[in-house]
């Protein structure tokens, strides 16, 4: 195992992923993460035993906490390690991205959290460092993105900045200083799930701290597992999610207008609700 390895334990929250869990955890392993947690999210006995030939730790809940919840029971379990990977189960780590990572981290003490390129399966980039979006942008990616994807107001939102900096990484995968992440509290678990990652990111920056990428550092990520089954519920928790953000986060004006935010993103779920099904939510 690198030295670079042995500073890292990985946390995985499975709800019903199947066999793309085990090709998550075997690429933890082919990066050389051997401390790890997989937590049980689904029914009981969902975890699938192909796992058995790998040490991992298995927290079985017995019941759906979410996915921060899940997170943060995981974190209690790994031990004394300088950088939490966080991985949904069906991501496939590539070779190289976790040292790329910690270096990234080791070389960078004000950053606390750094997210690596996000691939689809077919190899295109998904959009997973982003900004936050202000009440203008966030009402308009609302209101066009069901309809039209490709709209200048949701590529904004899903861009880094023109500096090359992003405000939030997607929580389908990411390296995080151990002790930042206790600082902050861990994820906000009154998510259940979607916009945890973006408030964690909040939280990790409003108390002094850069989020950061790693270009060279990638996973794949198969999209949309275990949403797909209870997909009505996921749609509802994407919407409910999003507007506690707003409620949580918004100062000034924008307080002020929070109340048109919620109608807006109530107007937006209505509008999914009848366009597409909720494994194209993004």
């Amino acid at each position: 195992m690198s030295d670079h390895a042995s500073r890292v334990a990985a946390i995985v929250v499975d709800y019903h992923a199947g066999e793309a869990l085990g090709g998550c955890i075997d690429s933890l392993f082919d990066n050389g993460v051997t401390n790890i947690v997989v937590v049980e999210n689904g029914a009981a006995g969902s975890t699938p035993p192909s796992l058995g030939h790998h040490q991992v730790t298995l927290v079985e809940p017995r019941m759906n906490l979410g996915y921060g919840r899940g997170v943060n029971r995981g974190a209690a379990r790994t031990g004394a390690v300088d950088y939490l990977l966080v991985s949904n189960p069906d991501v496939v780590v590539h070779e190289g991205a976790v040292e790329a990572m910690v270096r990234y981290l080791d070389a960078n003490e004000d950053v606390g959290i750094v997210g690596p390129q996000v691939l689809r399966p077919d190899g295109t980039v998904y959009p997973s460092q982003r900004v936050f979006p202000n009440f203008w942008l966030a009402g308009l990616h609302a209101l066009l993105e069901p309809i039209w994807p490709g709209n200048p107001a949701t590529r904004r939102y899903r861009s880094p900045r023109a500096d090359g900096s992003v405000d939030w990484v997607s929580g389908a995968c990411f390296l995080v200083r151990r002790d930042v992440f206790e600082e902050v509290g861990g994820f906000d678990e009154r998510y259940f799930m979607f916009a945890e990652d973006m408030a964690l990111c909040w939280q990790i920056r409003a108390h002094g701290y850069r989020v950061g990428t790693v270009s060279d550092a990638a996973v794949t990520h198969i999209e949309g597992l275990s949403r797909q089954r209870v997909s009505r519920a996921m749609l509802i928790a994407h919407h409910r999610s999003a507007m506690r953000f707003e409620w949580q986060t918004a100062t000034g004006m924008r307080r002020i207008l929070a109340p048109v935010a919620t109608l807006v993103l109530g107007l937006r779920l209505i509008v999914v609700l009848l366009v597409r099904p909720s494994s194209q939510i993004q």
